[in-house]
C-alpha cells in the first residue's frame, strides 16, 4: 500500500517561494498588530485611521498567498486555506464598511481570520520543514 503525500507537500524538491513564506509569516503578525491598534484606539484614544490603513495593507499578504496558491502548481494544496483567508478578509472589509450593527461582528471575524492565518502558517512551516524542501538551508 502506498500513501500519497499531503497535497501541501507536493514537489518538495522545488522549494517554497520566499514571497509566499514571507506573506504567510507577516499575515498573523499584521493581524495581531490590528488587535493592538484597536485596543489603543478604544482605550488610549489613538486614532482609528492607523487601524484602517493597516487593515487595507493586509490585502497584500492575503492576495499574495491566494495568487501563489492558484498560480504555482506545487502550492495548489494551499488553495483552500488561501481562499478561506481571502473570504474572511473580504468579509472583514465589508463589516468595517457597514453600520454599527454589523461592526459588532468585526472583532469575532478578526479572531477567525487570525486563527486561519496561524493554521496557514503552520501548514507552510510543515512544508518547509519536510525532508526534501529546498527552501531551507541544510544542516
Amino acid at each position: 500500500m502506498t500513501t500519497t503525500p499531503h497535497d501541501t507537500l507536493a514537489d518538495l524538491g522545488r522549494g517554497t517561494p520566499a514571497p509566499f513564506t514571507a506573506a504567510a509569516f507577516s499575515l498573523p503578525a499584521l493581524l495581531a498588530l490590528q488587535f493592538l491598534l484597536a485596543g489603543q484606539a478604544l482605550f488610549a484614544r489613538l486614532s482609528w485611521e492607523l487601524h484602517g490603513a493597516l487593515g487595507g495593507a493586509i490585502a497584500i499578504p492575503v492576495f499574495t498567498l491566494l495568487c501563489y496558491a492558484l498560480a504555482v502548481p506545487r502550492l495548489r494544496g494551499f488553495g483552500w486555506w488561501a481562499g478561506v483567508l481571502t473570504i474572511l478578509y473580504a468579509f472583514q472589509l465589508a463589516l468595517a464598511a457597514s453600520g454599527p450593527g454589523a461592526l459588532a461582528i468585526h472583532p469575532f471575524n478578526a479572531a477567525l481570520l487570525l486563527t486561519a492565518s496561524v493554521v496557514f502558517l503552520f501548514k507552510v512551516e510543515r512544508r518547509r520543514s519536510a525532508p526534501g524542501d529546498g527552501s531551507k538551508p541544510g544542516p
